[in-house]
């Protein structure tokens, strides 16, 4: 087993560290808060950033938190059914689901590789949102394939070959409060959670209202974008709005949004900003800029939860 110290991945609503889930899920933990209290979700960072976190928060002083050795949960060791290119350069992998696993949409699970063919100083083990939704009878990661001797082993390993996985972790999920809208704001492959999320909310006939702004460079570069669209006719609550930032590049023809997402386009689909919950995913640059926008256009910051896609 992989020993190397692991940031605490979930807050509790009010704030506060989750210790009874981080107890469950690491083995040694040493988190350090740069002198606040997040009041968002904290960000995940990729396996490669091993014991750093990103989190925002008003300021308060925090104590260092350093928990007891524990062993991760493993929830099984499922097959790997089939992998499809869903965009220039991402792939999505099915697996199995094994008995009994269980999780909410947005959450995310750790996959380790077994006796890859190869490895790198990144390691064997990748934290992945799920993509598909508890409904559905197998689970979906999607990536984005960098040229790491995981992912070329992950793109190559035969059908039917097992990886372990951990149970599902995290608190990025869909808040209960259905008066107050939802607002998803994804770049590139961050997409993944909230692709889980809208799959869900169609199937049970969720009351929230859900919007969801997708950017990226190309429609070439979008993963799930007919899967969106089509969600988006069958339930009357949510609505997708996908904008690309560089179009000139791209050989096919787009009549959506373009540009980045900004409080402009915002207020053109939201009869007023300082109403939902917002929920951010993407790469860290993005992430960090949809926030200072937020906050610049009037939305109070615990209103505000994010997850940051880094190194993938």
């Amino acid at each position: 087993m992989d020993v190397r110290p692991r940031a605490a991945r979930s807050c509790s609503d009010d704030g506060k560290l989750d210790l009874a889930e981080a107890r469950l899920r690491c083995r040694i933990i040493v988190f350090r808060a740069p002198r606040k209290i997040p009041d968002t979700k904290p960000s995940r960072m990729s396996p490669n950033t091993w014991g750093r976190r990103t989190i925002s928060g008003r300021s308060k002083p925090v104590e260092e938190i350093i928990m007891a050795d524990q062993e991760i949960p493993l929830v099984g060791q499922p097959k790997l059914l089939n992998r499809v290119e869903v965009a220039e350069g991402t792939m999505a992998f099915h697996f199995e689901k094994p008995p009994g696993f269980n999780f909410k949409p947005g959450q995310a699970v750790d996959l380790t590789l077994l006796n890859p063919p190869e490895t790198d100083s990144e390691g064997n083990i990748r934290a992945f949102s799920i993509a598909s939704a508890p409904f559905e009878d197998q689970l979906m990661f999607a990536t984005r394939m960098r040229d790491t001797a995981f992912k070329r082993s992950l793109k190559k390993m035969p059908l039917g070959t097992v990886v372990k996985m951990d149970s599902a972790m995290g608190s990025f999920t869909l808040h209960k409060n259905s008066a107050k809208p939802a607002v998803f704001l994804a770049g590139g492959i961050g997409i993944t959670p909230f692709s889980s999320i809208v799959r869900q909310a169609d199937h049970d006939r969720a009351p929230h209202r859900l919007y969801l702004f997708y950017s990226n460079r190309r429609p070439e570069d979008a993963p799930f974008m007919e899967v969106l669209r089509n969600l988006e006719k069958t339930n009357p609550r949510f609505s997708f709005i996908a904008t690309m930032t560089e179009m000139p590049r791209s050989k096919q023809t787009w009549n959506g949004e373009t540009g980045w997402i900004n409080q402009e386009m915002l207020s053109k689909h939201l009869n007023d900003l300082r109403g939902p919950i917002y929920y951010i995913a993407g790469p860290p640059a993005m992430v960090s800029g949809m926030r200072k926008m937020l906050v610049a256009s009037g939305v109070d910051e615990d209103d505000i939860r994010t997850e940051e896609f880094s190194g993938y």
